[in-house]
């Protein structure tokens, strides 16, 4: 076997080969757009990345034919964060052969340690957790959401033999948009609802600098209070990464929740996507965007993927999600467009999170774990932590 590093236009074609030849059978793969994983590894499109600190490879086998891929960095952050310095490595894919996937793992790790890190984790994203991050262990049948991982299930087995060990689960919930919430929600919501103070509307009429700062003040509230060494965003951050958003934004599908025009609460949905990507087959060329934009125009997509939910910290537990949700049902459901909904990946870190997707009356789908290798076999290994607050 040899494994390249690419470093040319020929190796970038065949990295994005290798899935082609991995799923070539398999019917529920919709292929990543090409351009969403080029961004990763240029200076230019992220922020991230220095030029110096990411490597990609491709792995032929003795008759020359394309077998894996991955892709390992150091994020300038994240790696931080950790007892031991931490890199990650991610857009992973190989045939099943333990030798082959040992060798691409063999690789990222020395280029890792040679950049003095630790351990690694994968398989993750160069980047935001909200696109390529985890690796799938539960639900092989159905096709792979926006910007989420979808593998063959032999991929498992090829990590935990060559030694990685679960770091914490993500969890992904499904809904059909008519699915009531929970009584306990309900009750609350009602009450909250009866208050003059109180709204939910969504962003038609808004601009995208409203929606950002909005975005930012929830955010900054809801998760500020529970994570340690938090840092706030600025809502000129959020303005741009909405900005960016805005072609596939549909205003209807965008919720927020207000107290004496305070917003409190945020219920972000996009739609699915993968739904229109999947009659690009990963090219947003000059066909692939006449292909996305009759999609959108026709409103293709008939699930709403959950991005971002969230309230405001002295608001949990007030109804304001039940609250939000049923906007939703109000205004939403007639439009009979979408029939489902699926809420982003929660970690089981975070079981309060998870309180609420299944009190919205919300089912576990799907299953995504993200790995962890630490370098020095001997060293204890301790999972994420669980945040109880």
């Amino acid at each position: 076997m040899k494994i390249s590093e690419v470093i040319d236009k020929k190796l970038i074609k065949e990295f994005h080969k290798v899935p082609r030849i991995i799923y070539k059978n398999d019917t529920n793969w919709i292929p990543h757009i090409e351009n969403d994983i080029e961004k990763k590894f240029h200076t230019k499109t992220n922020k991230f990345y220095d030029g110096k600190n990411a490597k990609r490879w491709v792995l032929k086998d003795s008759e020359g034919n394309l077998t894996g891929r991955i892709a390992a960095w150091v994020h300038p952050k994240q790696y931080k964060k950790f007892k031991q310095p931490t890199g990650g490595i991610g857009f992973f894919e190989c045939v099943n052969n333990q030798e082959a996937a040992n060798l691409l793992f063999d690789t990222a790790k020395k280029f890792l340690a040679e950049k003095g890190m630790e351990a690694m984790d994968g398989p993750i994203n160069f980047g935001e957790k909200d696109q390529f991050w985890g690796l799938l262990i539960k639900n092989f049948t159905d096709p792979n959401t926006y910007g989420m991982n979808y593998n063959p299930e032999y991929y498992v087995p090829l990590f935990e033999n060559y030694g990685f060990k679960v770091y914490y689960y993500q969890l992904m919930y499904h809904r059909l948009t008519t699915d009531p919430a929970q009584e306990v929600f309900v009750r609350k919501a009602n009450i909250l609802r009866k208050d003059p103070k109180f709204e939910c509307r969504n962003i038609k009429g808004l601009t995208t600098e409203q929606v950002a700062k909005y975005f930012t003040e929830v955010y900054n509230d809801a998760w500020g209070h529970t994570r340690k060494n938090f840092k706030k965003m600025d809502w000129r951050v959020t303005y741009k990464m909405f900005k960016t958003m805005k072609p596939v934004i549909d205003p209807d599908i965008i919720i927020f929740a207000f107290y004496d025009n305070r917003p409190v609460g945020m219920y972000l949905n996009l739609p699915e996507l993968n739904q229109i990507f999947k009659h690009l087959n990963g090219k947003m060329n000059l066909i692939g965007k006449l292909k996305f934009l009759w999609h959108k125009i026709k409103k293709t997509p008939t699930t709403m993927y959950g991005l971002v939910f969230g309230v405001a910290h002295d608001f949990h537990g007030k109804g304001v999600e039940g609250a939000m949700i049923k906007f939703a049902e109000e205004t939403i459901v007639p439009l009979n467009r979408y029939k489902d909904t699926v809420l982003a990946w929660i970690g089981d870190f975070n079981p309060k999170m998870i309180k609420v997707c299944e009190n919205l009356g919300a089912k576990q789908y799907r299953t995504y774990a993200t790995y962890r290798y630490l370098f020095d076999r001997t060293k204890p290994f301790e999972r994420a932590t669980i945040n109880e607050s």
